[in-house]
């Protein structure tokens, strides 16, 4: 018998929805960092970020009694969910300084490679913020989140060539806007 780790989500949501703790702590142990570092990519601000996993998981526990594994998966529902709410605070928003953002710490890295990869942070945050909203959307959920087209445009409820259009035009973006600051983020060729 398989343990509960290794249980899908849908089954450990249907477990939860049958008053299974067990269940809710292992999903929310799974699901809760891959929503947070979503919202945190679409927002760039980690208490903005924080709020939105927390919203996205608690309409999940709602949703739990009600959930049919035919629907969709567990992971896309979360993600449009975090879209959409992403997408609502992003609407009101008020301008927030990047600067601002804290970083995760790699304690594991030394005092100017930390340096480095915050400066590298801020610096895809501030050109991810420059993309159209549903560009940013697809490059964070494709080449940060690692989604496939599929997933992605199931979570956006386009297709998966849009999908494709999306995440090349907002690539070419990402990469005419970061390409004049390569030296300055620490990528230069030795020759």
């Amino acid at each position: 018998m398989a343990s509960i780790e290794e249980l899908s989500d849908d089954a450990l949501l249907v477990m939860y929805a049958n008053g299974d703790r067990d269940a809710a702590r292992v999903l929310t142990l799974r699901l809760t960092p891959r929503v947070f570092n979503h919202a945190l990519r679409l927002l760039g601000d980690r208490a903005e970020a924080e709020d939105v996993a927390q919203e996205a998981m608690l309409r999940l526990w709602r949703i739990a009694p009600d959930w049919q594994q035919d629907q969709a998966k567990v992971t896309t529902w979360l993600y449009r969910v975090v879209a959409n709410l992403c997408t609502d605070r992003l609407r009101k928003a008020r301008p927030v300084a990047l600067d601002a953002v804290e970083e995760p710490v790699d304690e594991a890295s030394g005092p100017v490679e930390k340096m480095q990869d915050r400066i590298r942070a801020q610096a895809l945050q501030r050109a991810l913020s420059d993309l159209p909203e549903r560009q940013r959307q697809v490059v964070v959920l494709r080449n940060i989140e690692g989604l496939s087209n599929p997933e992605i445009a199931e979570i956006m409820e386009i297709s998966v060539e849009a999908v494709e259009s999306l995440n090349a035009r907002g690539r070419r973006r990402l990469a005419a806007s970061l390409s004049d600051k390569r030296e300055e983020l620490g990528y230069v060729d030795a020759h």
